[in-house]
């Protein structure tokens, strides 16, 4: 799969763009604050419905414009497709497929699927849970679009849920009258149904990645291994225990009753999918405080190329995104990493200047300056 133009339009810093593009190695070459992740960032936006940078869609549209398009020419195979989506701050988002067909936002997941690397990614392994639970949810969607709903069913629920804790928390701690909580009871069941899907989809998505981590890191970094990746559940040890969705079901409907009475104290859901952890381990120790800067940067990387070879294996590659991670790596690592995703479907490259970019990464170079994006002859 590759994505072979690209259509901007009040998207961050451009007014409007036309970038055509080709399989193969695309490197976006400029100056910092001139553009080059702008583009990278619409394509994994496509692919993710949002921003490896910020939490919102407003500052994705451009200052002074209403709403923001992007637009992209996916080819699979023998397919083409017309990808849009309209980005509304405040509003709902609209989305398109070959133009003529409205469809849900959600529903253009897996036209276009990204694997971004950039110096973000350290968050992985330095950062709090929820980078590591993003991490986590973003590829069981990439590999199920389906999961998409699910997530969103239970964000729905947990919302609903803390809404209804905290109300009868704030009525405890006021002397109200004591709350009727007995359709706590209908909340537990739907949190918990939705919350086993998206924790035997995440199981099994670890269980799919070890070997693949294991292998990259050694890639990068021979003799530095070995790695362990050891989800943590809010729910306890019987969780490791549970086979099916079945049985997580039940434990998750368990833990949310013994942990009743200290969530209607605290108003916050304290159990479920939205409060667990990935331990990253590096040897017998946690990576997150023991890893060196160069050792966390390794794994890192050995999780993105992990997730990578993941779809790839699946039958749909990815398109490889390196948004200026060569020049935050020492000569060995840029080295491997550039060797490892060189025979990529297609992979594109930001680098501020041309020295960043391997040589062993030959391909199409555009120069990006001012908004301008222009194609130069090599």
């Amino acid at each position: 799969m590759h994505v072979s133009h690209l259509s901007l339009a009040d998207f961050r810093s451009y007014a409007r763009v036309e970038v055509p593009l080709d399989p193969g190695v695309t490197a976006f070459v400029g100056p910092n604050g001139q553009g080059k992740t702008n583009l990278v960032e619409a394509i994994g936006y496509l692919a993710t419905l949002g921003s490896h940078r910020v939490a919102s869609d407003a500052p994705l549209v451009r200052m002074g414009a209403d709403r923001a398009i992007i637009r992209a020419a996916v080819v699979q195979g023998e397919r083409q497709q017309l990808v849009e989506l309209e980005l509304n701050p405040g509003r709902a988002n609209r989305a398109r497929i070959n133009r003529s067909s409205q469809v849900r936002p959600r529903d253009v997941l897996g036209i276009v699927r990204t694997v971004l690397f950039a110096p973000e990614d350290l968050a992985l392994v330095k950062g709090d849970p929820g980078e590591r639970r993003r991490f986590l949810d973003e590829l069981i969607t990439a590999r199920s679009p389906r999961m998409a709903g699910v997530r969103s069913d239970y964000d729905r629920v947990l919302k609903q849920r803390n809404t209804l804790l905290k109300t009868a928390a704030l009525a405890r701690r006021h002397g109200g009258r004591q709350m009727d909580l007995s359709t706590l009871d209908v909340w537990d069941q739907h949190l918990a149904r939705a919350g086993a899907e998206l924790l035997a989809q995440r199981l099994d998505l670890i269980a799919t990645l070890r070997p693949l981590a294991d292998k990259a890191y050694e890639q990068l970094a021979p003799g530095g291994g070995p790695l362990g990746l050891e989800y943590r559940g809010s729910a306890g040890e019987a969780m490791a225990a549970a086979s099916n969705r079945e049985e997580l079901y039940g434990v998750l409907l368990a833990a949310l009753g013994e942990a009743r009475k200290s969530e209607i104290e605290r108003g916050v859901t304290l159990v479920g999918p939205h409060r667990d952890d990935l331990l990253l381990k590096l040897g017998q120790l946690p990576a997150k405080g023991y890893a060196s800067h160069g050792e966390s940067w390794s794994y890192a990387l050995a999780l993105r190329l992990a997730s990578y070879e993941l779809l790839r294996a699946e039958g749909n590659e990815p398109v490889l995104v390196l948004d200026d991670v060569f020049a935050e790596l020492d000569a060995r690592r840029r080295e491997r990493l550039a060797e490892l995703v060189a025979p990529g479907e297609q992979v594109l490259v930001t680098a501020a200047v041309d020295d960043d970019v391997p040589g062993v990464l030959v391909g199409a170079r555009y120069a990006v300056s001012d908004g301008a994006v222009e194609k130069v002859d090599r």
